[in-house]
């Protein structure tokens, strides 16, 4: 304690001393640092006074007069969608249209679209929709419409030039990876009434088709899901769920915690990290997993993006199911609509999201714990030959019956191969899906864990 001992006269002194020295240096350093910051607002303010000379010039000597409203909303969206594919400005218009997607109901083709080298791309088209039934996917690139190219256009403009009446005719030019050359696709515009999750039985299995995070997703997901359990006798007559995603383009982030929060029993779900570090969220599960615990399987493909990532990162890293398919979209950053004046409001890239094991996905996607591509079915190929197609045992003349069997062991055998017809006939439809049955029929068989 010797070692430490002091004088107070002598600390009090030293400590005035270390304020006036503190002082002084503060005073030597912030002179360059103040200067600096003048230097900065100088040159934002003279670059400003360039943005108003030029407005002022375009004004006056454009070869057309011009429209000063759009001048400067285009000078806006400009600089929102110089920083990445998913900022921009949204018209008074666009903003209420943003309002009504997220209800659930709107007006259009039914794909979600960004932009890849000036042209459209096709995230992903929605289930039932106009785009859907004409067979636009996931990937696709759309040039032109109606037989103009979108180079040059924005991504807002571009969808602009896709709206219009219900009923009325677009033409979409597309090219697709695998077919040399670009095609046209008609399609009649509808009103789309999105249905966020579909809940069906498949043998026995629950699929929760989850189609977009919107107001309705997971009120939703909770009544189908109960009365789907309630159709099949109970909980103990399913053998697990799988959560389709695929050609998910996301939604409400707030829908995706929802989700993930009702098929997990706890841990974090989602983090979120802006630019400044105070401004970062964590969101964690709360105690209820909806399913009690059922093996999972969770479907996904390039069309999965955002929302839909969020939901299938959770669930992979806390290892409460399994992942298959093929890798998701990437789009791993969060935007914040802001409201403007005059109504319109601005859609800004503010965070990116980080799933409960620290990975952010942004450009590189979910990866599936177990890849499987949906084949593509071309014309004149010849049907895979089955099993019941050559004979066995039981054909021959005079052959042995099997006396060992009850007439319900019999029967629960016919039941049984008459479910495993049904998902053989199930992968000439959906050949991820059916694989996600039988992965479910392996778990099953299996047994509960000890």
């Amino acid at each position: 304690m010797s070692e430490i001992g002091f004088d107070m006269k002598k600390f009090a002194l030293a400590a005035a001393t270390g304020s006036v020295l503190g002082l002084l240096a503060t005073t030597q350093i912030a002179g360059p640092l103040i200067a600096q910051e003048a230097d900065r607002n100088t040159t934002v303010y003279e670059q400003l006074d360039l943005f108003g000379d030029i407005f002022e010039r375009i004004r006056a000597q454009y070869v057309e007069e011009v429209d000063s409203a759009k001048l400067i909303e285009a000078a806006i969206n400009g600089m929102l969608t110089s920083l990445d594919p998913h900022s921009s400005y949204l018209s008074p218009d666009d903003a209420d249209d943003m309002r009504v997607q997220t209800l659930g109901e709107f007006g259009g083709l039914g794909i979600e679209v960004t932009q890849q080298d000036g042209w459209g791309k096709v995230v992903s088209p929605m289930d039932g929709t106009p785009a859907d039934a004409a067979g636009i996917q996931s990937g696709d690139l759309i040039p032109a419409v109606d037989g103009e190219s979108l180079m040059g256009y924005t991504l807002d403009e571009a969808v602009d030039l896709m709206r219009g009446p219900v009923g009325s005719e677009i033409v979409i030019t597309v090219v697709r990876e695998g077919v040399s050359e670009p095609f046209d696709v008609s399609i009649i515009r509808d009103t789309i009434k999105l249905t966020a999750v579909r809940v069906r039985q498949e043998g026995e299995s629950i699929v929760l088709r989850i189609t977009t995070f919107n107001d309705q997703t997971m009120a939703n997901l909770s009544d189908g899901l109960a009365k789907q359990i309630e159709e099949a006798g109970g909980i103990d007559k399913v053998n697990g769920i799988i959560v389709d995603l695929r050609n998910n383009p996301g939604g409400l982030l707030n829908q995706a915690v929802f989700v993930a929060d009702a098929l997990l029993e706890e841990g974090e779900i989602v983090s979120t990290r802006g630019r400044n570090p105070q401004d970062g969220e964590r969101f964690n599960a709360t105690a209820g997993d909806l399913t009690s615990g059922l093996p999972m399987v969770v479907l996904i493909n390039g069309g999965s993006a955002s929302a839909s990532e969020i939901v299938a990162g959770a669930l992979q890293d806390h290892r409460r199911a399994i992942v298959i398919g093929t890798k998701s979209f990437g789009k791993g950053s969060v935007q914040t609509v802001m409201p403007l004046r005059g109504d319109g409001a601005m859609r800004l890239t503010t965070a990116r999201y980080y799933t409960p094991s620290g990975r952010s996905i942004q450009a590189l996607g979910i990866q599936p714990d177990i890849i499987v591509q949906q084949p593509v079915a071309h014309p004149g190929d010849e049907p895979e030959t089955t099993t019941s197609q050559f004979r066995s045992e039981a054909d021959l003349r005079g052959s042995l019956n099997n006396d060992s069997l009850t007439e319900d062991e019999i029967r629960q055998i016919e039941e049984d191969r008459a479910r495993a017809e049904a998902t053989a006939a199930l992968r000439e439809e959906d050949y991820q899906l059916a694989y996600a049955i039988d992965i479910l029929k392996g778990l099953s068989a299996l047994g509960p864990k000890n």
